[in-house]
């Protein structure tokens, strides 16, 4: 029975720390851009603005996932990334609770000749960027943008021509 009893104490506080050492350091794998999308991260976030949520967000679980979806600082990190192209995809039922979505379709579309727009039953507004191959590069939630945000998004990341024109 001494034997026993002695065997769960080498359990308790030997191997349960180490499990937790493993979860840990498991916190710095980077999860796909869908699974970041499904979690409500769009993969454009740097891991410095992770940090600064931390400050006002004290779910650990959250902070985590929001580390495991972010892009490393540096200059060149996001800033110099373009895109040949967009879909603007969002579900047609629901336009009607995003006007901002709207106006930019009726009004500022046509300025951007590369991106499209794609109604998809049920899918929130999102922009799926492409590269030069028309493949899909990564995937931003636009819930809550305002149309200024979307017209200058598109002017910094979205060439204003086809590559194959």
């Amino acid at each position: 029975m001494l034997r026993f009893t002695l065997y769960y104490w080498v359990l308790i506080f030997i191997l349960i720390p180490s499990a937790s050492f493993v979860i840990v350091s498991s916190s710095k794998e980077q999860l796909s851009s869908k699974q970041c999308e499904d979690l409500g991260f769009t993969g454009l976030a740097l891991c410095s603005d992770c940090n600064t949520f931390s400050e006002y967000v004290k779910d650990k679980e959250l902070i985590s996932d929001c580390l495991k979806c972010c892009t490393e600082d540096s200059d060149d990190s996001t800033s110099k990334i373009t895109y040949s192209g967009a879909i603007l995809e969002v579900c047609m039922r629901k336009l009607v609770f995003y006007p901002e979505i709207v106006g930019f379709i009726e009004e500022e579309k046509d300025k951007f000749p590369t991106v499209k727009v794609q109604y998809l039953f049920n899918s929130p507004p999102k922009l799926i960027m492409l590269d030069d191959e028309g493949q899909y590069k990564e995937t931003i939630r636009i819930d809550n943008w305002k149309r200024e945000h979307m017209l200058q998004f598109l002017q910094k990341k979205v060439q204003p021509y086809s590559a194959s024109s």
